[in-house]
C-alpha cells in the first residue's frame, strides 16, 4: 500500500533524520480516511486496502510456491536415491542367489557322511574351512542386504511424506493465487468506478524518466560493490511493470525486484519480502545508503531498495511500473544491509 503524495525534493542526505520524520508522520495522517471524506476517497481508500491485501496475499503465494519448489527437488533427489538403492539390492540379492545354489548343489549331502566316504579326509576338512568361510561371508552379505532394505523403506517413506507436503503446499500456492486475484479484480472495479482525474492522481507519475539522478540522489553512495550493481539493475527495470508472482526480468512484483537485483549481482536472496528482511544486517533507517533493503509494515509485505535522497526503488502494485517513492511511504521502514 502506498499513500498517494508528491515524491521528496532533492536534498535528504542532509538532515536525513528530520527528512524521514517528517514524511513518517504525514504518511501515518495521510493513512486515516476521515468521516467526512468524500465518495472518491472513500474508494482511494478501499484500493488500497485492497492492494495492501493482495500484497499480502502474493507474498503468502511466494512463500508457498518456493516451499513447493524446494520440495519438489527433496523429492526428486529421494527417487534418485531409491533408484539406486534398489539397483544395489537388486545386485546383492543376485549375488546372495548364487551362492545359495551353488552350496545346494555342493552341500546335499550330511557333512559327516562326506567325511567317512571320504578317500581324503584332509582335503574334506579344507573344503569344509573354505564353505565356512563362504558362509560367514553370505551372512555379511545378508546382513548388508537386510540394512539396505530397511534404508530404502524408510526413503521411501519419506519421499511419500514428502509428496504429500508437496500437494498440501501446491493446494496452498492454488489458494493463494485465488485470494490474489479476487482483490486485485475487486481492486479494478472499484478504480474504474473513479473519474479519471481520480484515476490519475491515484496512479500518479513515476519517476523513472529522470536524466539527473546524480543530482537527485545527492552524494550518497552503496555501501558496498555488489550493493552498486544490485542499484544498477534495479534502475534498469524502472518502468517495467508489477506482475505478481514475477521475478523478472519482464515484470516483477515488490520481492522478485529485490531478488532479481541482487542476483545481477551474483547475491543469491530468499524469495520473500519476509525473507528478504532477516538476508543480512539491521541498521536504523538513518544509516540507510543506496542497495539496502527496505521493508514495510509489522508483516514485512511490502519491500524496496534504498536509493539514496530519501528514495526507494520498488514495484508498487499492479498498473504501477517498477519506480521511485519516498521512502517514508508506508510508516514503519526496517532497513536491512544485505
Amino acid at each position: 500500500m502506498v499513500s498517494h503524495r508528491r515524491l521528496a525534493a532533492p536534498g535528504f542526505d542532509r538532515g536525513a533524520n528530520a527528512a524521514l520524520c517528517f514524511m513518517s508522520a504525514a504518511a501515518a495522517a495521510l493513512g486515516a480516511v476521515p468521516a467526512t471524506a468524500a465518495p472518491q476517497d472513500d474508494t482511494r481508500a478501499k484500493v488500497d486496502r485492497l492492494y495492501e491485501e493482495a500484497e499480502k496475499a502474493t507474498e503468502a503465494y511466494n512463500k508457498a510456491d518456493e516451499r513447493a519448489d524446494r520440495l519438489r527437488e527433496q523429492v526428486s533427489r529421494s527417487q534418485d536415491r531409491i533408484a539406486r538403492q534398489q539397483d544395489s539390492i537388486n545386485s546383492m540379492r543376485d549375488t546372495l542367489g548364487s551362492l545359495a545354489g551353488a552350496q545346494y548343489r555342493s552341500g546335499g549331502i550330511d557333512p559327516s557322511l562326506v567325511l567317512l566316504l571320504s578317500d581324503d579326509p584332509a582335503d574334506y576338512l579344507d573344503k569344509a574351512a573354505r564353505i565356512a568361510r563362504i558362509t560367514a561371508h553370505q551372512a555379511g552379505q545378508l546382513k548388508d542386504l537386510q540394512d539396505a532394505m530397511r534404508v530404502l523403506a524408510q526413503e521411501r517413506a519419506e519421499a511419500t511424506r514428502k509428496l504429500t507436503e508437496l500437494e498440501k503446499s501446491r493446494k496452498a500456492v492454488v489458494a493463494h493465487k485465488r485470494t490474489v486475484e479476487h482483490k486485485l479484480a475487486h481492486a479494478r472495479r472499484l478504480l474504474n468506478s473513479l473519474t479519471a482525474a481520480d484515476r490519475a492522481a491515484y496512479d500518479r507519475a513515476s519517476r523513472s524518466g529522470r536524466d539527473d539522478m546524480q543530482a537527485f540522489f545527492g552524494s550518497a553512495v552503496p555501501a558496498s560493490g555488489r550493493a552498486a550493481a544490485a542499484v544498477a539493475a534495479a534502475q534498469s527495470a524502472l518502468g517495467r511493470p508489477y506482475i505478481w508472482g514475477a521475478n523478472g526480468p519482464s515484470g516483477f512484483d515488490c520481492s522478485g525486484l529485490i531478488q532479481w537485483s541482487y542476483a545481477q549481482a551474483g547475491v543469491s536472496l530468499p524469495r520473500t519480502s519476509q525473507g528478504q528482511r532477516y538476508a543480512g544486517r539491521q541498521i536504523p533507517l538513518s544509516e540507510a545508503q543506496p542497495g539496502d533493503v527496505v521493508t514495510y509494515r509489522n508483516d514485512a509485505s511490502h519491500v524496496g531498495m534504498y536509493m539514496g535522497n530519501g528514495q526507494v526503488i520498488h514495484a508498487p502494485y499492479p498498473g504501477a511500473p517498477v519506480r521511485y517513492d519516498p521512502v517514508g511511504m508506508i510508516p514503519g521502514a526496517t532497513v536491512t544491509r544485505v
